[in-house]
């Protein structure tokens, strides 16, 4: 008797054990799936992303294009939202309060207006950046290693650049006074003319400025320098790119060889530019706010990036209408 009682407690013991493991196998599976579950849903999200550029143009375009396809390639879902200034300060601050108010993901801000609008109206949400010459000076980083703040991404000045361009423009040019057609207003332009006009002094060479305020101001502005120079030196300044055409046409009539700041600028006439692409600094800025959005880093923690690759890219025919002749050792390569 006592020995059923035995084995009888033992089958029970057994059975106790038995369904305990089963219930400890069914709640790890129950902790398995909803964890697959939140992985699932986290990888699956879409992004509200905000998009603030301040004027329609190559560069910036190309830029986005950049940004855009670092999220795509990291297998971010994204849904932008897209606006342009179009060049005007008011509609400028308005995207700005539409865009935080809109309860976006991230902000990506593509020029130092735009940028320095959205860090205006939001210490919260983050904002990259691109596009951008001096982010220190347009205080919208503490500094380039460490941002702090909610604000971070790339800028459009390659530190050669400048010095690379005004060696050209002496030595294989023989310029001595050099034009230079700006927007005085454009924070990013006057930081860039004032390097400019300080390198160029420390090897001898003198800046002319003219200064504009619309596009529509440009050409006038680049005749009111003919007689005053012997070449020009046109910097990514938002307002005379988008009427560069106007330029290229009073510089090739007056035979004036012009440098200018980036790729775009040469395909569109200017002779030559040391620079780098801005797809190249928009998939930088991408790959930062792809960090940014997968809570791997905070826009305090990512310094600001530079362009990588310098390259010295030329116009063959417009080197032609200035009777130029293209040398070996330049190394440049020629614009499609």
């Amino acid at each position: 008797m006592r020995k059923k009682i035995k084995n009888l407690a033992f089958l029970l013991i057994g059975a106790v054990l038995l369904l305990a493991a089963c219930g400890g196998n069914e709640k790890q599976s129950s902790t398995a799936k909803s964890n697959e579950e939140t992985s699932s849903s986290s990888e699956t999200k879409k992004y509200k992303i905000g998009v603030t550029q301040i004027v329609e143009h190559p560069s910036l375009n190309a830029a986005f294009d950049g940004f855009k396809k670092a999220l795509e390639d990291a297998g971010i879902d994204a849904d932008y939202k897209v606006e342009n200034a179009q060049n005007d300060n008011s509609s400028n601050t308005t995207i700005a309060n539409n865009l935080v108010s809109s309860g976006v993901d991230l902000i990506f801000a593509n020029s130092t207006p735009s940028a320095q609008a959205v860090a205006s109206v939001t210490k919260d949400i983050p904002i990259v950046f691109t596009s951008v010459t001096d982010a220190v000076s347009a205080e919208l980083v503490q500094s380039m290693e460490k941002p702090g703040g909610n604000v971070t991404g790339t800028v459009d000045t390659q530190p050669e650049a400048i010095p690379s361009t005004i060696k050209f423009l002496k030595d294989e040019l023989g310029a001595k006074n050099v034009g230079m057609v700006f927007n005085a207003g454009e924070q990013n332009s006057r930081a860039q003319v004032d390097a400019v006009k300080e390198q160029m002094s420390d090897v001898g060479l003198n800046v002319v400025e003219a200064s504009v305020s619309t596009s529509a101001e440009v050409k006038q502005a680049t005749e009111s320098l003919i007689g005053k120079v012997d070449s020009l030196y046109i910097i990514t300044d938002n307002t005379v790119v988008s009427a560069l055409e106007s330029v290229v046409s009073v510089a090739n009539d007056h035979k004036l060889p012009m440098m200018v700041g980036e790729f775009d600028s040469v395909k569109r006439g200017g002779l030559g530019a040391f620079g780098f692409e801005y797809f190249d600094i928009g998939y930088q800025a991408g790959q930062m706010a792809v960090k940014i959005l997968k809570g791997e880093s905070t826009p305090a923690e990512l310094p600001v990036q530079y362009p990588q690759n310098l390259r010295f890219v030329l116009n063959k025919e417009t080197a032609d209408i200035l009777g130029l002749e293209v040398k070996d050792e330049w190394n440049s390569e020629f614009v499609k």
